[in-house]
């Protein structure tokens, strides 16, 4: 892996009087597994949210595939991470009136695919993550688990270049925390996609390609104990 698919350079954003990011300079080369890690408060999910362009940073350049994506409008960064990003939260943020295979559909139907070829499509990636029993379940009656299965499946199904996760295991137990990343990972390689993953579980960090650690805002060197 040689080539930089997403890069971000001295991110700055603060909320108010606190500032998240102070500087913070990443690479993420396409198809590889990066992990974020560091202590509560550091900016991990701020740098996410950013490189996914639903922050815009205040100061620094973060570029996608040779596009300046802090530079995009709202609208542009919408379409852009429908079309080639998916996100996992760590509660999986469903729509709870809408049943598994319709919260799965989503990102498809609000790019204008026919209700037919997206729910399809939908099905699909549930039978794919073994979740296809699923299907017509409401948020509500899934456990955490199972839904964190159904985000997993909502946010590939678009075919995305980069999955975005923050604490995807967080709020699982260990062996629903395993098989969700399991899942997570193994899905993302099978398609070439890049995951970028904010975790505080050094478990979920060793599986990754490599990890950054984030304090105070800013990227800094790996402790020698972590380094493969």
């Amino acid at each position: 892996m040689t080539e930089s698919l997403l890069r971000a350079r001295s991110l700055r954003k603060a909320f108010g009087r606190t500032e998240a990011l102070r500087g913070a300079t990443i690479d993420v080369e396409r198809g590889e597994v990066v992990a974020v890690t560091g202590p509560s408060g550091s900016g991990k999910s701020t740098l996410l949210l950013c490189l996914a362009g639903i922050l815009r940073p205040e100061a620094g350049e973060i570029i996608y595939d040779d596009r300046r994506l802090d530079r995009l409008s709202e609208s542009e960064r919408t379409k852009l991470r429908r079309r080639h990003f998916g996100l996992v939260l760590q509660f999986g943020q469903l729509v709870p009136e809408l049943p598994a295979v319709e919260n799965v559909a989503l990102p498809l139907l609000l790019d204008g695919h026919p209700r037919r070829d997206a729910e399809g499509a939908a099905r699909a990636w549930l039978e794919r993550l073994g979740a296809d029993q699923l299907a017509t379940a409401l948020p509500g009656e899934l456990s955490g688990g199972e839904a964190q299965r159904v985000a997993v499946a909502r946010a590939l199904v678009a075919g995305p270049s980069v999955v975005f996760a923050d604490e995807p295991t967080g709020a699982l137990d260990t062996v629903s925390s395993e098989e969700v990343l399991g899942v997570l990972l193994s899905a993302a390689r099978d398609t070439d996609a890049t995951v970028v993953l904010v975790t505080h579980d050094n478990r979920v960090a060793a599986s990754a390609d490599r990890e950054v650690v984030l304090r105070d805002g800013a990227v800094v060197p790996v402790p020698a104990e972590l380094r493969p």
